[in-house]
């Protein structure tokens, strides 16, 4: 009885901090989204890291939500 009354606060909390992680890059997305489709359409067939790879190209065009989301993701 003692573990599980253990287990479950440590679920709780890695449920939590998977949930925030998932809004985090929901925010991201909603950031970007705009500017990948103005400034990148052409590669978004071609996976995550191509996409990302032209933001940073077009880094002076993008908007600046989206260029925060960059920078707090070390890009």
């Amino acid at each position: 009885m003692t573990k599980i009354l253990f287990v479950i606060p440590l679920v709780l909390i890695a449920s939590a901090a998977s949930a925030q992680s998932q809004q985090d890059r929901q925010k991201g997305h909603d950031a970007c989204s705009r500017d990948v489709s103005r400034y990148c359409r052409a590669h978004m067939q071609d996976g995550d890291q191509i996409v990302l790879a032209c933001l940073k190209q077009n880094r002076a065009k993008i908007s600046k939500g989206c260029q925060q989301t960059l920078a707090r993701h070390g890009q």
